[in-house]
């Protein structure tokens, strides 16, 4: 049985009625050819939020390196910051977007002074100075999505930790079922950002094991500047493009690279190849691509971030490290959409299996391939 609801294929009736529709499963003649056009695939308009009370609590959010429509991250990050605030009543969100990872610290320090309630900071590379400035202001909420607190835990401050193995894995149980060459590919930003590196260890442990044969190819686009590894779609497409020209046999590509990785999904839609989405739906997101996106790997971030922030509301005041992953189903897969069709009982199958294992504790995504050790991944 199909346990939908834990990879995000909660769909209402009405659209899937119009998804359905809309595609179809002509071929792409691009390329390898298997992509499939589609229609009009615009996401379903989200149900307004009713709120159940009046609050005065001033949230402000701070994201990572980048633009807050980045169509990923910060995006649906901020989109759970604005959600929460319509629940509760309150005012609407603020938001600084750091331009250069040197204004962490001074973005931060400005919703400090102006007095702000709750600090959502967004992304694994701001966390030291969300910590910093957490323990300096212990009257404020802070928090981190996808940071992680290595030591004591700080009052006032939360990090949301996700399993990005977890649904790496997932997204690889899919790229070795649907590959035809058995040559597939995992195209990361950064290799000192360990969710990044997780997410393609992950992926390339759920590849094997469903296909041990598999060749798997683990690329970085740089070892040491976010911006190219984050905010750089020209610089992603280019670097997908020199990739996929060198391993012609690729034929499903999984990006883990931010708003650098959409240009990745435009290289992977020009050579007509199956394409894999990461943290959000960008089917949904990046419509420009939708024709050869099978699924995204998905963290929860809207959900987890609105949660974070109405539990406080309510009262409830969490610190430390916040796991979230298969468990408490805050990972899995977006729909598959035209390729629903790809994706067979069988397929679907060991997707559920793995999924259930990890949420019992019986199957680690980081083995045998470990995740992030502490040092920068050399790929493969």
């Amino acid at each position: 049985m199909r346990i939908q609801r834990r990879h995000g294929f909660v769909v209402t009736l009405i659209t899937s009625a119009l998804v359905l529709a809309a595609c179809s499963s002509a071929q792409i003649d691009v390329g390898k050819g298997l992509c499939r056009v589609i229609g009009d695939n615009a996401a379903a308009t989200p149900a307004p939020i009713t709120a159940s009370g009046t609050s005065d609590l001033k949230i402000g959010v701070v994201t990572d390196v980048g633009t807050l429509d980045d169509r990923n991250f910060n995006q649906y990050s901020w989109e759970g910051a604005t959600g929460a605030a319509a629940s509760i009543g309150a005012p609407e969100p603020q938001a600084i977007v750091t331009q250069n990872e040197s204004q962490y610290a001074a973005n931060i320090q400005s919703f400090v002074d102006q007095n702000y309630d709750i600090i959502v900071t967004v992304g694994f590379a701001i966390g030291a100075a969300t910590l910093e400035a957490a323990t300096a202001n212990p009257d404020i909420h802070f928090i981190g999505v996808d940071q992680f607190q290595a030591n004591d835990p700080v009052g006032n401050y939360e990090s949301l930790i996700y399993s990005e193995a977890q649904a790496g894995y997932l997204a690889g149980i899919i790229a070795a079922s649907i590959s035809k060459s058995g040559e597939v590919a995992g195209l990361g930003g950064a290799n000192f950002i360990p969710p990044v590196v997780n997410y393609l260890r992950g992926f390339q442990n759920g590849v094997a094991s469903v296909n041990a044969d598999a060749t798997v190819h683990i690329k970085y686009v740089t070892d040491s500047d976010l911006t190219l590894a984050f905010n750089d779609p020209a610089g992603g497409k280019s670097f997908a493009d020199q990739f996929l020209a060198q391993n012609t046999d690729v034929d499903v590509l999984f990006q883990v690279a931010g708003k650098t990785g959409n240009g990745m999904l435009q290289a992977v839609e020009e050579a007509g190849i199956y394409g894999i989405g990461v943290d959000v739906d960008q089917w949904a997101s990046t419509p420009d691509s939708a024709e050869c996106i099978v699924t995204s790997a998905e963290k929860k971030l809207t959900s987890s971030v609105r949660t974070a922030i109405e539990e406080f509301a309510a009262g409830t005041v969490r610190d430390s490290n916040q796991f979230l992953g298969a468990d408490t189903e805050m990972i899995g897969l977006a729909p598959y959409y035209q390729f629903a069709d790809l994706i067979t009982s069988e397929i679907q199958g060991k997707v559920d299996t793995a999924f259930d294992a990890m949420a019992g504790g019986t199957l680690d995504p980081c083995a045998p391939n470990a995740c992030f050790t502490g040092d920068p991944d050399p790929g493969t």
